[in-house]
């Protein structure tokens, strides 16, 4: 009754310490501070620090599989290779009771803090003066431990009340930077699986061609056109293989400068380098279509549309190309007579990643299509029907021919 009392006396006829507006500003400028040469850890040590007057601290966080609480980071104060049990005693007692852990007090009265057994490594820190427990929603992530102050302070309800609301500030705010920090990690490897994705796409179209080269060199080695195709086939391999590698390691796409294409002539190259898998596809072009972009891209995407009509058309059927300039538009089309798709498949599958029709496909392609064409300014159209086949548009704006440009200018001057 009488301890009770005090405090009920202290609490409402006393004049309070801190200066708490002051304290808080102090505490929250130091813990968002943008010092680089300071770490995140150091900045909350001293935050708390500097409310108790103590020139010192460690502090130590859950991390990795949770299984341990390790030190992170230290002020004035030696590191410590200690790993502590996330089932030991003092951590279930922080995350019971949320009590600060006063050191000298607990030496010399243990039964105060019933079921604690302090680590003998902590106990044995001569310096080691408080134990703050830093929690995040109701979850202990870590604790600090403060070195004795510079000067004696008498660390009543009023300390303890203070230390306790900072700590779970600090709790937030480095809960907040893991957190950032895990998002952050798994953007990353989204991006690499996607770029992975897209290089292993890459790659198997060019197992793909190889295989085929293959399985026709059985009947044509001898034949002197077919030995100059595979040359070239093999050269165009090889150099997408290299760039492919470049990706993997640079953990990026290779830099390809924008320059002007000549739409008809790219379309003219890719279904030549298709005539092995089908000769006979139809080809209606206009010249002078340029669009700008990257060539390498461009090319995929074309070559991509291209190898998915043979695929879904019997040898029966028809494969045509056509290229066109429509209102200051470049258009590609792509049509064939083939299997088709269903409008449920085209409306919410078609290109999203991983989501194909074929049996053996990765679902890649036509992800990779959509993001190419719209890095280009451009849009695609799909129009098909369940056993009536498919027709793509690839519509891009027109680039102006630079040859014109400059005639027209010397004309102008002229």
């Amino acid at each position: 009754l009488r301890a009770r009392l005090r405090v009920f006396i202290n609490k409402h006829f006393f004049s309070y310490r801190y200066d708490y507006r002051h304290e808080w500003l102090r505490f929250t400028n130091l813990l968002s501070a943008r010092d680089p040469a300071v770490s995140t850890a150091q900045r909350s040590i001293e935050a708390l620090a500097n409310l108790v007057e103590s020139p010192a601290g460690s502090l130590w966080l859950r991390e990795g599989d949770g299984a341990t609480f390790t030190q992170v980071g230290r002020w004035n104060m030696p590191e410590s290779r200690e790993q502590l049990p996330a089932g030991d005693s003092l951590p279930a007692f922080l995350q019971r009771t949320g009590w600060v852990v006063k050191l000298p007090e607990y030496r010399a009265q243990p039964g105060l803090y019933t079921g604690l057994q302090v680590p003998t490594w902590l106990a044995s820190l001569p310096a080691a003066w408080l134990v703050v427990p830093i929690i995040a929603q109701e979850e202990l992530i870590g604790f600090v431990v403060l070195a004795s102050p510079r000067t004696e302070i008498d660390v009543n309800w009023e300390v303890l009340d203070l230390l306790k609301t900072a700590a779970r500030q600090v709790g937030s705010f480095l809960a907040q930077i893991q957190a950032s920090e895990a998002l952050l990690e798994a953007r990353k490897f989204d991006a690499f699986n996607k770029m992975s994705a897209f290089v292993v796409h890459d790659l198997k179209n060019l197992v793909a061609q190889l295989a085929l080269l293959l399985k026709n060199a059985e009947r044509h080695s001898q034949n002197p056109r077919f030995q100059e195709d595979m040359l070239s086939t093999v050269r165009h391999v090889s150099e997408r293989m290299e760039k492919l590698l470049l990706q993997l390691s640079s953990g990026s796409r290779a830099e390809e400068p924008l320059r002007s294409i000549d739409v008809g002539r790219l379309v003219t190259d890719v279904v030549r380098s298709k005539a092995s898998e089908r000769a006979d596809i139809a080809i209606a072009k206009a010249d002078h279509i340029l669009v700008l972009g990257h060539e390498q891209r461009f090319e995929r995407v074309i070559g991509h549309l291209v190898q998915n009509a043979i695929d879904a058309t019997r040898e029966a059927g028809n494969v045509r190309v056509m290229v066109a300039a429509e209102a200051e538009r470049a258009v590609v089309e792509v049509a064939d007579t083939g299997c088709g798709m269903s409008e449920a498949f085209v409306r919410e599958r078609l290109f999203r990643p991983f989501q194909t029709t074929k049996s053996a496909g990765m679902g890649i392609g036509a992800f990779e299509t959509a993001q190419l064409v719209k890095e280009m300014g451009g849009s695609i159209q799909t129009d098909s029907r369940l056993g009536a086949g498919t027709r793509i548009r690839v519509i891009l704006p027109l680039h102006p021919d630079p040859a014109s440009s400059r005639g027209a200018e010397d004309r102008q001057a002229a």
